[in-house]
């Protein structure tokens, strides 16, 4: 079994300050990597920044300094943000750099001594705001101006010399590995349009610009700049040392695990990259998984709707994990998802503070008080302790293979269920009226100690800060945790002295006026 597992982001375009849809994908990725992490993988998760183009070029110029020069001071927040996010991430690419610009040109060899590049012309309608081409049936006219059904950006009139990547080549062999390999792109709506998009014809693709300067030069002909899709997407593999396929880098993390992108670019990372790994006679990445967008009232957040939803003023109001948490349960991964800070404090409130805190709270001080502030040495589990505590071992495989098909929902659901089944049976159970059967009392406490250490490992990859200091009440850290061990139900050192922590999640008192 292949214990490697490589997860990319989107590499996010820094036209402007980082919004709720980035900080969405890069915890979502961060999640997943802890996750395969702490079942013993060894993980690889690369993010970073597309710093090319004509739009980064005119936002620079809109302000009057260097291209490279707004691409630092932007770029910084990107990296700012993967910092402040806690994301666990190995690499920070950036296409501006040499690594990075090297890759793109020997891909542009080598698609070009393949024959799969030429020199033509190109005319049509090109957004700059999507760095995308359309066709007519693609656009529509609003107020005079042609923009995008899909995106709604405006697109201009481009009529100039090109490089062009034979896509059309590649139509059959994109359908046949669609067919062959039915989860290369996830969710199956967002296949269903991958699909039915390259079956309505694929149409050969401009690569190259010569109206402005900021990209990476083709080779041997400087008179054009490669066009943003080839370069960006390259970054995946320009980031593990291509073209150099014999590095360890390389040859341990390509083909990627997952590609997690937003549906908006599904059509660059699942027809344009595939197409050119194909043409190159490279492996093709595992899976593409194209999630829904954060939603604003019912529209997509973007800098152009001023309707953003800054996630470090959410951070620095509510805290890093209860943003994270509320993220990952709030929004029905691979849908849209409407996000408000309303329901985020619902949910710290009933969740994190109610359920899990409180827990964490409750049968710590119930230990302190009423078993020497020791873990018990001398239990007997009956089968009212065995039903809860074997939900965990009866259900590894079942969250692995969940976790496999990116269902996070199944995965946040288990959690809250168990944690809902943890305070009814510590209720149920009554150990306070136990003090006459000293047996049966610490059986109670170890169990429901147990499945604190349980829960908390399994919310690491959810809320890592917030699991590490519940965690602390063992004296445990984040070597101790391992997925596979939430099926031990004696994990826990008995006679050990356990430790008081500070309240985990502070409720939120709401005004009612």
């Amino acid at each position: 079994m292949d214990k490697n597992f490589y997860i990319t982001t989107p590499i996010y375009y820094p036209s402007a300050k980082p919004h709720m849809g980035h900080a969405y994908s890069s915890i979502i990725a961060d999640f997943f990597a802890r996750f395969k992490k702490i079942d013993g993988f060894n993980v690889h998760f690369l993010t970073g920044t597309d710093e090319h183009g004509l739009k980064i070029q005119r936002a620079a110029e809109k302000k009057g300094v260097d291209p490279l020069k707004f691409c630092d001071e932007i770029s910084k927040t990107f990296r700012d943000l993967s910092k402040l996010l806690n994301l666990s991430n190995n690499d920070f690419i950036r296409t501006t750099e040499k690594r990075h610009s090297l890759s793109v040109q020997s891909l542009w060899k080598e698609l070009e001594k393949n024959d799969d590049i030429y020199l033509s012309k190109y005319s049509g309608w090109y957004s700059v705001s999507d760095e995308a081409f359309y066709s007519d049936d693609e656009l529509e006219e609003v107020d005079g101006k042609k923009r995008s059904i899909s995106s709604k950006s405006l697109v201009e009139w481009v009529d100039e010399e090109s490089y062009f990547f034979r896509l059309s080549k590649w139509e059959k062999p994109l359908l046949e590995h669609y067919k062959n390999n039915p989860n290369f792109i996830s969710p199956l709506s967002r296949k269903n349009e991958v699909v039915s998009f390259v079956k309505s014809g694929l149409n050969d693709l401009s690569v190259s610009r010569k109206s402005f300067t900021w990209g990476i030069p083709v080779p041997n002909n400087n008179e054009h700049v490669i066009y943003v899709w080839l370069d960006a997407l390259t970054n995946y593999i320009s980031a593990l040392n291509y073209p150099e396929i014999n590095d360890s880098m390389y040859k341990d993390f390509w083909p990627a695990s997952i590609h997690l992108i937003g549906k908006d670019i599904l059509r660059f990372h699942a027809v344009y990259w595939p197409a050119f790994l194909l043409a190159a006679k490279l492996p093709l990445p595992k899976r593409v998984y194209g999630h829904g967008w954060i939603l604003a009232g019912d529209e997509k957040m973007s800098k152009s709707k001023g309707n953003i939803l800054d996630p470090i003023e959410i951070i620095n109001q509510y805290g890093l994990d209860p943003l994270r948490y509320y993220l990952i349960k709030e929004v029905s991964f691979g849908n849209d998802g409407n996000i408000s800070k309303e329901r985020l404090e619902d949910c710290i409130n009933s969740d994190l503070a109610n359920n899990y805190g409180n827990l964490c709270q409750r049968v710590t001080a119930f230990t302190i008080k009423n078993c020497a502030g020791k873990i018990p040495n001398k239990i007997k589990f009956e089968d009212d302790d065995l039903k809860i505590l074997n939900k965990f071992s009866s259900n590894l495989d079942i969250i692995r293979n969940k976790i496999d098909n990116q269902d996070i929902n199944f995965y946040i659901d288990f959690i809250v269920n168990i944690l809902f089944d943890t305070n009814k049976y510590f209720n149920d159970q009554e150990p306070w009226k136990k003090k006459d059967n000293p047996l049966r009392l610490n059986t109670i406490v170890f169990t429901t100690l147990e499945i604190v250490r349980k829960i908390s490992f399994l919310l690491y990859p959810i809320i890592p800060k917030s699991t590490l200091k519940a965690l602390k009440i063992f004296s445990l850290d984040e070597s101790d945790i391992n997925f596979s061990s939430i099926g031990n139900n004696e994990f826990l050192i008995k006679d050990s002295k356990i430790n008081k922590i500070d309240i985990l999640f502070k409720k939120i008192e709401k005004n009612n006026d």
